[in-house]
């Protein structure tokens, strides 16, 4: 039986449900009996069934008598604990599934190896590793959690053709942001907001553009807004404060008062700082994060080396002075234009990656 074919199906079945199921990973599962799919499916919405259930679930009552003698392809180990639903393990060996095949073992530390091991104790032929690296990929907001404590790292920003992030502003400049990019790639950029759990900004990028960090140009959810704001210069005026979107400020002040929707964190304002953020990030249960902070915000990541991604655009404008783009050097693994603008995807590749 061709273990990959039937693995890449899962990869595709996976990638449908990789939003809605964090901060748990979206698995794809297909039953084969005899070459014939009999069921597939992907996660549900967190807090609902695993990709194991729905795939089960789907097969078709005239097909269900066939289930023992199927082969199960799952892109993550199987659970073998009580979450939110029952142990998918205990399914899958009450369904009478002989063989199953995994493409890569889970690293949450209520499963790691052990669904692989109750599988096997219950007599189960089992395969394990099968296109491990893309099963990986897939999930590696949620390797990157559970292995590196901390949440996946994506950098965004947006230079001009030499290289800077903003021109330089009159003192009495209005509160809006001096747009670097055409209309495409900010859709583009509120797409990858949805994607994600958390969306962080220093405190000079709200109080320059006093921005919303929301999805309004793409459908989907908003991600959880992280602001960082030492000395309490934010006020309720920004937009940032509005309620609107749960929305955690990391500051240095004490005695801060929560508020629905807004969440105070005291952390040190160190040369620890980038990663005092993500541990209150990783606190938060928030697996991934896009960093759309200033030159400062963005440098710190780069230098502490905590960062997974880098996307930049770089559009169709000269400033001639103005604040530096940061600097960073990673692996390019994706160069295209949107428009005018040039879009390149750098991937960290170093030892702070999940693989």
């Amino acid at each position: 039986m061709d273990h990959q074919l039937y693995m890449q199906r899962c990869l595709e079945l996976a990638q449908h449900g990789l939003r809605d199921a964090m901060p748990n990973p979206s698995v794809g599962a297909v039953l084969i009996h005899n070459g014939r799919i009999i069921g597939e499916s992907y996660t549900s919405a967190y807090g609902g069934p695993h990709g194991e259930v729905n795939c089960i679930s789907s097969v078709a009552e005239q097909d269900r008598h066939l289930i023992p003698e199927a082969t199960l392809y799952v892109s993550l180990e199987p659970c073998s604990h009580y979450g939110k639903t029952p142990p998918c393990c205990d399914l899958i060996i009450n369904q009478g599934i002989k063989n199953i095949v995994i493409g890569t073992a889970d690293p949450h530390e209520k499963v790691a190896g052990n669904g692989i091991k109750k599988l096997r104790e219950a007599g189960r032929n089992v395969v394990v590793g099968v296109l491990e690296q893309e099963c990986r990929e897939m999930n590696r907001r949620f390797f990157t959690y559970h292995e590196k404590k901390r949440p996946y790292s994506i950098l965004k920003w947006a230079e001009s053709k030499d290289k800077f992030i903003a021109p330089l502003r009159q003192p009495d400049a209005e509160k809006k942001p001096v747009w670097v990019t055409y209309p495409y790639s900010r859709q583009l950029v509120h797409k990858w907001r949805s994607e994600e759990m958390a969306i962080l900004a220093g405190t000079k990028t709200v109080l320059d553009d006093n921005p919303n960090l929301d999805v309004r140009d793409w459908s989907g959810p908003n991600p959880v807004r992280v602001v960082l704001d030492r000395q309490g210069s934010i006020t309720p005026a920004y937009s940032v404060k509005n309620l609107k979107i749960k929305t955690i400020i990391l500051t240095e002040q004490e005695n801060c008062t929560n508020l629905e929707n807004l969440i105070f964190e005291k952390i040190a304002f160190d040369e620890h700082l980038p990663r005092n953020c993500m541990e209150v990030l990783y606190k938060h249960n928030l697996i991934s994060v896009i960093i759309e902070g200033g030159r400062q915000t963005l440098q710190a990541f780069i230098d502490a080396g905590l960062w997974d991604e880098a996307r930049i655009f770089t559009g169709d404008v000269s400033f001639r002075e103005g604040t530096p783009a940061p600097f960073i050097k990673g692996d390019a693994t994706v160069k295209k234009y949107i428009g005018a603008d040039e879009l390149v995807i750098l991937r960290n590749y170093d030892q702070y990656n999940y693989i």
